[in-house]
């Protein structure tokens, strides 16, 4: 039985560059593909969750298993046309006519390849970032090397173009640090007592858990303008978020809290008021 399927894998089935190619190598080269791309894939995978363990920078770790796939499938490829005997120069011709086809037909993508090597390469944009682009709000979740991919705000998925990200204006809120700046108007009656505005939106504001009051961090308070129904107040605070949730979030706790304060303190929020002038007289039924 062994004899039979050894005598049938050296079955020769046809010849190549004076070769003769049986069906042990025909086998053997897909099988050899298998094994190799999936322990490749293994091992690059290994990698990357030691250096996650290390707390490594995620955007590093992503950049370096490119690289190593890339390695991986020159090596595999290269060991394949050694394996059956294909000298590496048999493509020179083949490849120069791809490359022309393919940078006539495949502009976009190549130019999206580009951008995606030079975000992972350069970081203008990483992994964790807080991005507006375009009016829309997200977080990078993932840079491939056609593109990245943004989760926002709603909980949708946005794909979008490496090229588009490298050539547009782009707004990161997070490309140096979290800290991100929030703001609070309010509008007081006429004849409100203003120091005592003042201290009561700086106490509330620097009461909030998330606001900094570090040095260069400290709330502020403005008297803004007199306004047409109200003496106009806005309050300045930093807060450490990566997301806008979080700043809308210390905002709405600001306000709950001034709303409570000036209640406390017989301070009336100023509402549009208008006079209404009658011109003539006014006649009755009876």
């Amino acid at each position: 039985m062994i004899d039979q399927i050894i005598q049938w894998l050296d079955y020769p089935l046809f010849t190549f560059n004076e070769r003769v190619i049986t069906v042990m190598e025909v086998l053997t080269i897909p099988l050899w593909l298998l094994v190799s791309l999936w322990v490749a894939h293994m091992l690059i995978k290994k990698l990357g969750s030691v250096m996650e363990k290390k707390d490594k920078d995620p955007n590093v770790i992503q950049l370096v298993q490119r690289l190593l796939y890339i390695v991986a499938l020159v090596a595999i490829f290269i060991t394949t046309l050694s394996m059956l005997n294909i000298p590496i120069t048999a493509f020179a011709f083949l490849s120069g006519a791809i490359a022309i086809g393919f940078g006539f037909g495949a502009q976009n993508i190549i130019n999206n390849f580009i951008s995606g090597w030079i975000l992972m390469g350069e970081k203008p944009i990483r992994i964790g970032d807080f991005l507006e682009v375009e009016g829309v709000k997200g977080v990078v979740e993932e840079i491939n090397t056609r593109s990245t991919r943004v989760r926002r705000v709603d909980g949708v998925h946005m794909l979008i173009p490496n090229s588009k990200l490298l050539e547009n204006t782009v707004i990161n809120w997070t490309l140096r640090d979290k800290l991100v700046r929030g703001s609070v108007s309010v509008g007081l009656a006429y004849g409100s007592d203003c120091q005592k505005v003042h201290d009561i939106m700086l106490d509330v504001v620097s009461s909030q858990s998330e606001v900094l009051n570090d040095i260069r961090h400290q709330p502020g308070i403005f008297f803004m303008d007199f306004g047409d129904n109200a003496l106009v107040f806005e309050a300045y605070f930093w807060i450490n978020s990566r997301v806008e949730g979080g700043l809308r979030k210390v905002s709405s706790d600001i306000r709950f809290a001034l709303d409570k304060a000036f209640n406390e303190n017989e301070l009336v929020v100023a509402y549009p008021q208008r006079d209404i002038h009658i011109d003539g007289v006014l006649k009755l039924d009876k």
